[in-house]
């Protein structure tokens, strides 16, 4: 009998497939194209071209669209760090997953 596997999330996800520009460090300036896979109130998950170690500082920003934020779109920058990082799709892109530890809405532009 298979046993059900728990859902650790604390925070409901949305599978989102929108640009996110993202910067190694602590003061990056978030010039590195990247795809995000889903994005949730405390996390988010990514493909990129290149591998980011595991535990290393980032930041990233990204347009949030009116389906998720229920009015319009709203541009959010972000810092945190990368918590997982996996390479096992053979298409030379790393899927990473961070946690958000601070952020910031901008102004529109």
């Amino acid at each position: 009998m298979a046993e059900a596997r728990q859902e650790k999330r604390a925070a409901r996800r949305f599978a989102l497939r929108i640009p996110v520009a993202v910067g190694r460090g602590q003061d990056s300036d978030c010039s590195e194209s990247a795809q995000i896979r889903d994005v949730s109130a405390r996390g988010i998950s990514f493909y990129v071209d290149s591998p980011i170690e595991q535990g290393s500082p980032i930041g990233f920003t990204l347009t949030l669209p009116p389906e998720i934020t229920l009015t319009e779109s709203i541009r959010v920058q972000c810092k945190g760090r990368v918590v997982r990082v996996e390479d096992s799709f053979g298409n030379g892109k790393m899927a990473v997953a961070a946690v958000i530890e601070e952020y910031e809405f901008l102004p529109e532009s």
